[in-house]
């Protein structure tokens, strides 16, 4: 059967963008969890984080070891840092009812610790963004995390780290729904033309990136975008989409010269032309 392609806009998620309520507080914006690197990886967690509260998270914290909880704490001053030597002590800072999306995997090391935080984060039925390290770490064993899969989570691999864990044939449409499918989670396969897809076989396709994109910490900006909306309580298949537009968006916008570290403050201008 031909795929149908369905072209990502404003037009299908907009009505599920969140908007914060008069009376509330920040934790009624939610409160997102990043994965922090070790202190020579700092830098894509930082992005991370400021997209996730330029996206609108009310709260964000960064979990890190205490070796290279200095630089993250003089990085930051919205950004909280929470020292998580172990497993027990990100499972713990997890259990907070209030936190209400993570992102994992940027600058985390392809390592066992990058791997137990994950189950870990899935295990409390936590909102997961997994990107990078966090995917590229289940390579060997696909299916462990597959299995484990059983609340929202947004899997965000390029084309190299899809592969290393669904090792599939076919274009990319065809792929990505057969990732989702299998995962269990709502996939985003960049590219310039990324393609998200659901396990229910939903699927939608991005058009309005721009090659400035190709740009170190990209993808991590992209994920933090999608924590701070998932974050939120935005619907995990209308976020990703307007996770992927908005990250796009921006790019566009600012062209040549683009960082990933421009990303970030070029979303509240585009959130405001949305609502």
């Amino acid at each position: 059967m031909k795929n149908i392609e369905v072209k990502n806009s404003p037009d299908l998620w907009r009505e599920y963008f969140p908007i914060p309520k008069r009376e509330g507080d920040k934790y009624d914006r939610g409160h997102v969890v990043v994965g922090g690197g070790c202190i020579a990886s700092t830098g894509a967690a930082k992005i991370v984080a400021r997209c996730a509260l330029r996206a609108g998270a009310g709260l964000v914290s960064v979990a890190c070891d205490r070796e290279s909880l200095p630089v993250y704490a003089a990085s930051f001053q919205a950004v909280m840092t929470k020292i998580t030597e172990n497993v027990e002590e990100f499972s713990a800072l997890i259990s907070d009812e209030r936190v209400t999306a993570l992102s994992l995997g940027s600058g985390a090391g392809v390592n066992e610790k990058t791997k137990e935080f994950v189950l870990t984060a899935l295990a409390k039925r936590k909102a997961v963004v997994l990107d990078a390290d966090a995917l590229s770490v289940f390579a060997s064993s696909p299916n462990t995390l597959f299995f484990s899969i059983e609340s929202p989570c947004i899997l965000t691999p390029h084309e190299g780290e899809f592969q290393r864990l669904f090792n599939s044939d076919g274009d990319r449409i065809t792929r990505a729904k057969k990732a989702a499918g299998l995962s269990g989670a709502v996939v985003v396969l960049k590219g310039f033309n990324t393609v998200i897809a659901t396990a229910d076989g939903r699927v939608v396709v991005n058009h309005n990136a721009t090659p400035y994109l190709a740009t170190a910490g990209s993808g991590d900006a992209l994920a933090g975008i999608c924590a701070g909306l998932l974050a939120q309580g935005m619907p995990i298949f209308e976020t990703a989409c307007a996770a992927v537009w908005l990250h796009s968006e921006a790019g566009t916008k600012f062209g040549a010269g683009l960082t990933a570290e421009d990303i970030a403050d070029l979303l509240p201008a585009i959130i405001q032309e949305i609502n």
